[in-house]
């Protein structure tokens, strides 16, 4: 009886969005009295990292600092129209939303800037610190918190911004069966490292080595820590979760909260080396993609394919419990024995 190690391999490619007749959501901006803005949307951030990646792209589309940005998440009675949070839609959807917004109420506030500077709004341009520029004698400028001010309380404007965006619907053409189903794809591959105990059947990940074409990174250490997050929940289904155990009867036999549940702990983490790949989308904000939900599916075939690499035995069911991996060796030894 034996330690025996594997290496396995699996890719996968992964839409953005859906059809959904649509599939819009909509996001507004405004400034506040003192230079601020407020990005305001119905649209959840689960943790993932909606909130500081929408807020990147105000600030960017503004041309004003990130702490100068609020995000507003409201809720689905007050604020403006959102799909939902899936379909890994969040960062194309409301990203490309929250751009437009931003583009709109950022040329309110350099018209406001030029109408106090006395000259022609062409002729601005934001410098990312806060201040609003003349372009060839940057020493004219007006910071942002003033050109708010003269907004509400001269000019009697408002600066704001209304986006929407929305993927029209696509319909199967009969002669063919073809149809835009999504935006774009993203792409993956996961090599994982196993070692498998073929005297108890027991599965250790050693290491993941991680590979995503993410369109951009908008935020590269959120990006990187979706991608082993979405690993461990990979890993967990893998080896761990069972999606209704004991159904019909899960309540009388399976775990009730998750002091039960069964799910891998900081012992049962592997090793992980993850990269991120740029191939820019042509419709998504600043060529993002998304990559929420794909960064749990490498893992599993990638580690199936390890465990067979290294003891022969080929699991088509989760979760790849240790009893799995000695029947199918007792079925190896019967084989041969045959």
């Amino acid at each position: 009886m034996a330690l025996r190690r594997g290496r396995g391999y699996a890719a996968v490619n992964y839409p953005t969005g859906m059809n959904l007749g649509g599939d819009p959501s909509q996001a507004l901006v405004h400034a506040t009295t003192m230079g601020g803005f407020v990005v305001t949307l119905s649209s959840v951030d689960l943790g993932q990292g909606l909130r500081t990646v929408v807020a990147q792209c105000a600030a960017e589309t503004l041309g004003v600092p990130i702490e100068n940005v609020i995000v507003d998440t409201a809720d689905t009675d007050t604020g403006p129209h959102c799909m939902g949070t899936f379909a890994s839609r969040g960062t194309h959807r409301v990203g490309n939303a929250v751009i437009m917004a931003a583009r709109e109420a950022r040329e309110v506030m350099l018209q406001v800037a030029a109408d106090e500077l006395e000259v022609d709004a062409d002729d601005l341009e934001t410098d990312g610190t806060g201040h609003i520029r003349l372009k060839g004698a940057p020493e004219k400028k007006i910071h942002v918190s003033e050109v708010a001010l003269a907004a509400h309380f001269r000019q009697g404007r408002t600066i704001s911004g209304r986006g929407m965006f929305l993927k029209e619907p696509s319909t199967v053409v009969p002669e063919t069966g073809e149809m835009d189903p999504d935006s774009c794809q993203a792409h993956a591959c996961t090599v994982a490292e196993v070692e498998v105990d073929d005297e108890t059947g027991v599965i250790e990940v050693l290491r993941l080595y991680n590979t995503y074409e993410v369109g951009r990174a908008l935020n590269p250490a959120i990006a990187t820590q979706q991608v082993e997050g979405g690993a461990w929940m990979g890993l967990s289904h893998a080896l761990f979760e069972s999606t209704e155990p004991y159904y019909p009867h899960s309540r009388e036999h399976g775990p009730l909260d998750f002091t039960e549940y069964l799910m891998p702990g900081p012992a049962d983490l592997p090793v992980q080396t993850s990269v991120l790949l740029e191939r820019p989308a042509d419709n998504g904000p600043f060529g993002a993609k998304g990559i929420g939900e794909m960064t749990a599916n490498a893992p599993i075939p990638a580690i199936a394919n390890a465990v067979y690499d290294a003891v022969g035995v080929r699991l088509t069911s989760m979760p790849f419990t240790p009893e799995k991996v000695l029947r199918g060796l007792d079925e190896l030894r019967a084989g041969r024995a045959g």
